[in-house]
């Protein structure tokens, strides 16, 4: 009998996801230190828009570039709440065209970004940080598989998986409440894996449950999927159940 076919996000969902959830990003541009980014929000026309302090030099350089834009890369890093021995699940480069945000369009841009993702950080718009907008041309996404290119068309029609806010949440809950449930899991692991190392949750989407072996010379991702993918907390919630019984 064949296995049972592995279900898994696209590239372009995995990406998006990670856009959405990250909370730590740093801009570069040749010549210049990278700068953090306190806010990052792509948006369906192709652009991200972003936040970075007044005072730093990709400021003062977005207002000279003039209409052609200053080329630059956005570094997402995709982090697990857990700690694990290496926490970073992927990291994500955006890389562009950067541009300046006029002063008279600033604070509605910010509302219509806060509107999509709400964020404290915003508030400082205007004052201590400066709204850039960074004009996409292309996607690459690297995690402990290799590194993959997305197209951007295929990256602008994804959505976020549905659970990527209350993700951390679910990861911690597992953790902690729920040992029962990922030594369950880990039974599902190839043979080899399941006595290398100390087994714990990394990720849960719609598609299903990854897991991390952190084995004494290195670690490994596995997933496991659910039957079908879910959409709301009712079906995750069966769907959970259901691998415990697997």
């Amino acid at each position: 009998m064949p296995a049972p076919a592995t279900l898994a996000p696209s590239t372009a969902e995995r990406v998006r996801s990670a856009c959405a959830r990250s909370r730590q990003a740093v801009l570069a541009i040749d010549g210049s230190d990278p700068v953090p980014v306190p806010v990052q929000h792509l948006r369906a026309c192709g652009d991200v828009v972003l936040t970075v302090p007044t005072d730093s030099a990709v400021t003062a350089l977005s207002w000279q570039a003039g209409r052609g834009g200053l080329p630059a890369v956005l570094e997402l890093t995709d982090q697990t709440p857990l700690p694990l021995r290496e926490p970073v699940r992927s990291l994500v480069w955006l890389r562009g065209a950067l541009h300046a945000v006029p002063a008279e369009a600033s604070r509605a841009l910010a509302a219509a970004v806060a509107g999509e993702r709400p964020d404290p950080a915003l508030l400082d718009v205007g004052h201590k940080t400066t709204l850039l907008r960074l004009v996409l041309d292309s996607a690459v996404v690297a995690d402990s598989h290799g590194a993959e290119p997305v197209p951007l068309d295929d990256l602008l029609a994804a959505r976020p998986d549905p659970f990527h806010e209350v993700e951390d949440c679910w990861l911690e809950h597992l953790e902690s409440d729920h040992g029962e449930l990922i030594a369950l899991l880990a039974r599902r692991l190839p043979r080899p894996l399941r006595t290398g190392g100390r087994i714990r949750p990394l990720g849960l989407d719609r598609y299903g449950v990854r897991l991390r072996v952190e084995g004494e010379d290195a670690d490994r991702d596995v997933r496991i999927s659910f039957a079908d993918p879910v959409d709301d907390a009712v079906a995750l919630n069966r769907a959970l159940r259901r691998l415990r019984h697997l």
